[in-house]
């Protein structure tokens, strides 16, 4: 019940609803990138209520490929009674010319004209319209930009304006949000399976072999009344691309040279690492080439705030094929 209905995601691109309060910024709260693949590494145990805390222990970690992001817009907020409505909507004078296979430009040098008519009393919330630069990554074969909203989140709402005011038009790294050691949430649309009957879907019990039609069925759709079949009741249909949120993802490293993660003979179905590069704690939602979206931890609860960056001794960097 907790994912009904379990359809196939609209986009391929996440959506956020919800974005955590910090105490540090004015800064963006968002970043995305493309999920390369899976390896491990050999890591201090840096977590102290661990029964192998300050020793050597092998982790699994998921390599997300980072290149820079673009600012085309600059999205002002205000709350009304039916919520918050967008009462400002600032473009940039120059966009990248690989936007216009995702959307009909906007109209050029309006953004100086558009800035003095805003009044920071009337907004709530500042969001960055940010799109990727899948043309920088050569193990993305799309060229046409995902577009995304951002929320730019700390100090007050006139330290957000003008810190979007600065950004606006320009490239963003993964660096000015966050640093080794920092938590963060995973959301991506999870792989694909297709149509799937009761059993595989649901995970319910096989039927006794001495079942006169099937094993791989129900046994009941439910009361005679009413007269329907509730949604409660297992039955086949689309499995998998769901979009889905991890909380709480160590980052591991964050590096320049994707070189130093990219395993012999290329990450599978993926290829060699060409861009920046962010690698988390544990498994990703998505397949390989999946466009995966990270923000500020919303849930850390009993998780410790890392002073330093992990200490990592070994990554390794053989070859998965035939894996």
């Amino acid at each position: 019940m907790a994912f009904s209905p379990r359809k196939r995601s609209d986009s391929q691109t996440p959506r956020l609803s919800t974005w955590p309060e910090i105490e540090d910024g004015p800064r963006i709260q968002g970043f995305a990138g493309y999920k390369a693949g899976m390896t491990h590494a050999m890591m201090v145990d840096f977590r102290p209520t661990s029964t192998t805390s300050g020793q050597e222990v092998q982790i699994p970690v998921t390599v997300i490929e980072v290149p820079p992001m673009r600012v085309a817009a600059v999205r002002l907020y205000a709350m009304t009674p039916y919520g918050h409505q967008i009462t400002a909507e600032i473009w940039a004078d120059k966009l990248e010319k690989e936007l216009a296979r995702a959307l009909p430009m906007p109209k050029k040098g309006k953004s100086a004209e558009a800035w003095k008519d805003v009044d920071p009393a009337k907004v709530d919330e500042v969001h960055l319209l940010t799109h990727t630069q899948p043309y920088m990554v050569s193990g993305v074969p799309s060229k046409t930009p995902e577009i995304m909203e951002n929320r730019v989140g700390g100090g007050t709402i006139p330290e957000r304006i003008e810190y979007a005011k600065g950004l606006l038009g320009k490239e963003i790294k993964v660096t000015d949000l966050w640093k080794e050691g920092a938590m963060v949430d995973v959301v991506a649309v999870t792989k694909g399976k297709g149509w799937q009957g009761f059993i595989k879907r649901f995970g319910i019990k096989l039927a006794s072999h001495k079942n006169s039609k099937h094993r791989r069925m129900i046994g009941t759709r439910g009361n005679f009344n009413p007269g329907y079949i509730r949604n409660t009741v297992p039955q086949g249909g689309q499995m998998g691309y769901h979009q889905r949120t991890e909380y709480n993802k160590r980052v591991i490293k964050i590096g320049e040279n994707g070189a130093d993660v990219t395993p012999d003979g290329g990450f599978l179905h993926y290829g060699v690492l060409k861009n920046p590069y962010v690698m988390l704690h544990g498994s990703v939602p998505g397949p390989a080439k999946r466009l995966v979206r990270l923000r500020d931890a919303a849930r850390m609860g009993r998780y410790v705030v890392v002073e330093k960056a992990p200490e990592l001794t070994y990554i390794s960097k053989e070859s998965k094929q035939g894996v």
